[in-house]
């Protein structure tokens, strides 16, 4: 099973980040490798994320104004050995409001809009479980999912956040065959909580 297509990827960023308008493409650019734990900051250091060893990061290009995109960005993590990916994506609001740390309003639409979309993509898409997150007082949302996607069966984690004007998408995604690992990646990466 490949997760690392750059169609599924694409797939992927649009659907979790439509509420924001956001797309993005995989980067051609090689991997930069670590072998260390990695900790990425998001939202202005509002909420920083901690992934563990052997992930492999790949810049996203940057949105542009003709496709209603400027400002967003995001790095693509992938760990060839569990095939896992995490994708770590901010955009900026276009419509001129500036979102609390925990409204949520915002978070509601988000969620509603992202299920919409995810569905819409993914004809085998299945919503699992919601769960609402302060971490900080960042207000995020967790939503787990599965479907098929690379060619295989996939579960996914995805957190929406947002802060002033900016919007946060990360999606983690494993193979359904490893639930164990995939929940203790989704548990590093919020940090425990």
């Amino acid at each position: 099973m490949s997760l690392f297509g750059n169609k599924a990827i694409v797939l992927l960023l649009a659907a979790a980040a439509s509420f924001g308008a956001m797309s993005v493409y995989a980067a051609t650019q090689p991997a930069a490798k670590t072998s260390t734990e990695q900790k990425v900051s998001t939202l202005d250091g509002k909420f920083t994320i901690n992934l563990p060893q052997g992930f492999e990061a790949n810049p996203l290009p940057p949105g542009d104004s003709a496709s209603g995109t400027a400002g967003a960005m995001g790095t693509m993590y992938t760990n060839r050995t569990s095939k896992t990916v995490v994708l770590v994506a901010e955009n900026v609001r276009t419509d001129g409001v500036q979102t609390k740390d925990n409204d949520s309003t915002f978070l509601d639409s988000a969620v509603e809009s992202f299920l919409q979309k995810q569905s819409a993509a993914l004809p085998d898409f299945k919503k699992l479980d919601e769960k609402k997150l302060t971490i900080k007082g960042l207000g995020l949302r967790q939503i787990e999912s599965a479907a098929t996607m690379g060619g295989g069966n996939t579960l996914d984690t995805t957190l929406l956040a947002g802060s002033g004007s900016r919007i946060l998408v990360i999606q983690i995604i494993s193979r359904a065959d490893d639930p164990t690992g995939h929940s203790a990646l989704v548990k590093q990466i919020i940090g425990g909580k």
